[in-house]
């Protein structure tokens, strides 16, 4: 079993949401219910928040949690992890979290984990849309896998398309998969994405795993019946608070 860490970038600055990170969650900051949900996997060694502010971090370490200072730079989550790699060096896997995902279940944490430890290069995950409104959303990205599970594209546009059939048919003819936020990589190979320079397609559809396609890597993409409950703007705290209740 490999060693694995677990980074969970978490910036302060937001155009919807700043301070997004320090929301209060039932009475505890968002960060802190990502950091306990990740704690709960069985196949991790370690977990680290990722910020770019002195807020952040030291609410991380009032609650006794690990936390490096990375730069304010990055254009990416996953350039913010390159720096973090080159300061926590010696793993073998590395996993995603967003830091707006205070309900992550650790059973995908762990099932990426696995995938990992059978020589995947990258992993991500997915489950079936359901909703009509969610196949032609251009904030919901589609993936699209080989018959190996492996992402032949990603895109914010619903696909596949059907060339003949209205709009309102298309769920009951294809099967179309969310794909969501949440990444495995060898940390090698996380080390060599960060040095790669954008690509047109990433460019096009302003997702950076299409630069990682585009270079010829594979991104296994694993189906899950997790929904990912992020937090995108202030009013989905509460809708958050509920469900945990829920839970």
């Amino acid at each position: 079993m490999g060693n694995t860490c677990i980074f969970i970038p978490a910036r302060f600055a937001s155009s919807r949401f700043e301070g997004k990170p320090l929301a209060l969650i039932h009475g505890k900051p968002m960060i802190w219910h990502v950091y306990q949900q990740c704690r709960k996997s069985k196949l991790a060694s370690k977990v680290v928040v990722l910020t770019d502010h002195e807020a952040i971090e030291k609410t991380v370490l009032d609650f006794g949690g690990s936390v490096l200072m990375t730069g304010s730079h990055h254009p990416t989550g996953t350039d913010r992890l390159g720096e973090a790699l080159t300061m926590s060096p010696g793993f073998d896997n590395i996993i995603n979290v967003q830091g707006d995902e205070p309900m992550i279940d650790p059973k995908l944490i762990d099932a990426l984990i696995c995938e990992l430890d059978q020589d995947c290069e990258i992993v991500t995950a997915c489950h079936a849309i359901e909703s009509e409104e969610d196949l032609f959303d251009y904030n919901v990205v589609k993936v699209v896998r080989d018959l190996q599970y492996n992402a032949l594209y990603f895109s914010r546009q619903a696909i596949p398309s059907h060339r003949d059939i209205p709009y309102r048919h298309w769920l009951e003819k294809s099967t179309y998969f969310r794909h969501l936020g949440v990444y495995g990589y060898k940390a090698k190979v996380l080390g060599q994405l960060v040095s790669m320079p954008p690509a047109p397609l990433e460019e096009a559809e302003s997702l950076e795993q299409l630069r990682w396609l585009s270079n010829g890597y594979q991104i296994k993409c694993i189906t899950t019946n997790y929904q990912s409950i992020g937090v995108d703007k202030p009013e989905d705290i509460p809708v958050v608070e509920e469900l945990m209740l829920l839970k």
